[in-house]
C-alpha cells in the first residue's frame, strides 16, 4: 500500500509538472507575440480584428482589439472550450489612452490532446506498477512466511527435553540475526534447565543425607538403654544437623527471593560511589577476621543504570568468598576499571585458588572443608544473567589466589568520564 501510494503521488506530481511546463511555455509565447503586435501594429480600434495570414496560419492565433475588460489591470490568461476545441486567451494592454486591450486567442487542442495521452500512459503505467507491486508483495510474503513457518514449526516442536539450535546457514541472510538470537535464547534456556536439574538433585541429596544420619543415630540410640549423657549427645547432634539444614533451606529460599529481585526496576546510580560505600562495610568485616581489605576504584565516577539488589548479591558473594578463603593477615582487593566495551569489577584474594576442572557456578559446589551450602556462586551467576552482565573466576598469575570478575557492558553503563 505504501509503495502504491508513493507511485500515485509521484505520477500526480509528474503529470502536474508536465502540464504546468507546457502551459507556461505557451503563455510565454503568447506574451511575446502580444508584446510584438502591440508595439508594431498601433492603428487598430475597438472591435477591429488584426487578421493576417502569418498570425492565423503560422502562429495559429487570432487577435482582436477590445475595450478593457472588467477587473483586469494587467495581462491575464483564460482558458475555454468551444465545439470540441480548446483555446487559451490572453488579454494584453494595447492602447492606454483609449483603454483598449488585445484579445489573443490560441488553439491549444493539440496540447490538450497530448496531455490526455500522457494521462492515459501514466494511468496504464500506474496500473502496471500496482500489479507488479502486488505480485512482488505476494512473492516476498510467501518467501518470508515460508521461513517464518519453518521457524515456528521448529520452535513449536521443542520442549525442555529437545532443545536444538537452529541451523543459521539454512536461513536467508535477512533471518540470520533472528536465528542467532533464538540460538542464544535456546542456549540460555538449556543452561537454566541444566542448573535447575542440578539444583533439584542437589537439594534432594543435601537434605537426604543429614536426615539419614539423624535417623540412623536415633535408631542406634534406641536399640538399648543409654545413659542421660548419651541421650543428650544424640539430641545435640540432631540439633546441630537441623541447624545446618535450616541454613541450607535459607539459602534455597534466597533463590526464590532473587527471582523476585530480577523484576526490580533498574535505577541510575554512580557505580564508583556505590562501591565506596560498600567498601566501608567490607573493610570492617575483613578486619574482624584479621584480614586487610583494599579498594582500588577507577575512574572517579561512572554512571550506570542497573538493579542494585542483584548487583549487591554478586559483589557481596565475591567479597565473602574472598574473606573466607584468604588466610589470616592476607589481603583482599576490590578493584574497578573501565574497558573499551564497559567496566570491570574484580575481587582478588590470597586463597588457595580454584579448580578449573569443575563448574563453580553449578549449585552445591563447595571448596575444600570450608562451610557453606554451595549456592553463592550459583545465585551470583543467576543475578548476572538477569542484569545482562557476565561473571568469571580465574586463578591469579602473580601468586596463589583467585580473581572474581563482574563485567558490566556499555549498554548498561554510561560513563561520564
Amino acid at each position: 500500500m505504501a509503495s502504491a501510494i508513493l507511485i500515485a503521488l509521484f505520477s500526480t506530481f509528474l503529470y502536474s509538472f508536465i502540464k504546468q511546463s507546457l502551459y507556461e511555455e505557451v503563455q510565454e509565447q503568447l506574451l511575446r507575440q502580444a508584446q510584438f503586435i502591440a508595439t508594431t501594429v498601433t492603428n487598430y480600434h475597438i472591435g477591429e480584428k488584426i487578421d493576417n495570414f502569418y498570425l492565423k496560419k503560422t502562429l495559429n492565433i487570432s487577435v482582436t482589439v477590445i475595450p478593457k475588460p472588467q477587473f483586469i489591470n494587467d495581462s491575464t490568461f483564460q482558458e475555454f472550450s468551444k465545439e470540441g476545441k480548446h483555446f487559451l486567451v490572453l488579454f494584453y494592454p494595447y492602447n492606454f489612452e483609449e483603454q483598449t486591450f488585445l484579445k489573443v486567442e490560441k488553439d491549444i487542442t493539440n496540447i490538450h490532446t497530448m496531455l490526455h495521452k500522457i494521462y492515459k500512459i501514466i494511468l496504464f503505467t500506474n496500473a502496471l506498477a500496482f500489479a507488479f507491486i502486488i505480485l512482488y508483495a505476494a512473492i516476498l510474503a510467501n518467501y518470508l512466511t515460508t521461513y517464518i513457518t519453518n521457524l515456528n514449526k521448529k520452535l513449536s516442536a521443542m520442549n525442555e527435553h529437545m532443545l536444538k539450535p537452529i541451523k543459521i546457514k539454512d536461513l536467508p541472510e535477512e533471518f540470520q540475526p533472528l536465528g542467532q538470537a533464538i540460538n542464544m535464547l535456546i542456549n540460555r534456556i538449556q543452561t537454566f534447565i541444566k542448573y535447575q536439574k542440578e539444583l533439584f538433585i542437589g537439594i534432594a541429596h543435601e537434605l537426604k543425607t543429614p536426615l539419614a544420619v539423624m535417623k540412623l543415630k536415633n535408631e542406634v540410640t534406641l536399640i538399648k538403654k543409654r545413659t542421660p549423657e548419651e541421650y543428650i549427645e544424640t539430641i545435640k547432634l540432631n540439633i546441630k544437623t537441623i541447624n545446618e539444614m535450616n541454613k541450607m533451606i535459607e539459602s534455597i529460599l534466597k533463590i526464590g527471593r532473587q527471582e523476585g529481585d530480577q523484576f526490580e526496576p533498574p535505577v541510575k546510580l554512580d557505580l564508583i560511589e556505590y562501591l565506596k560505600e560498600k567498601s566501608k562495610n567490607y573493610a570492617l568485616l575483613a578486619e574482624s577476621e584479621g584480614k586487610k581489605f583494599i579498594a582500588e576504584l577507577k575512574p572517579q565516577t561512572y554512571i550506570t543504570t542497573i538493579q542494585p539488589t542483584l548487583l549487591n548479591h554478586i559483589i557481596q558473594n565475591f567479597v565473602q568468598n574472598a574473606i573466607k578463603f584468604t588466610k589470616e593477615n592476607g589481603t583482599i582487593i576490590l578493584r574497578s576499571y573501565p574497558t573499551a566495551k564497559g567496566i570491570k569489577i574484580e575481587v582478588i584474594d590470597e586463597g588457595p585458588g580454584i579448580d578449573t576442572s569443575i563448574d563453580l557456578f553449578a549449585p552445591f559446589k563447595r571448596k575444600g572443608k570450608q562451610g557453606g551450602v554451595g549456592l553463592g556462586l550459583f545465585l551470583a551467576k543467576s543475578a548476572a544473567d538477569a542484569m545482562g552482565a557476565t561473571i568469571t573466576i580465574a586463578n591469579r598469575k602473580d601468586k596463589k589466589g583467585a580473581i572474581a570478575t563482574l563485567f558490566i557492558p556499555k549498554q548498561l553503563a554510561c560513563p561520564l568520564c
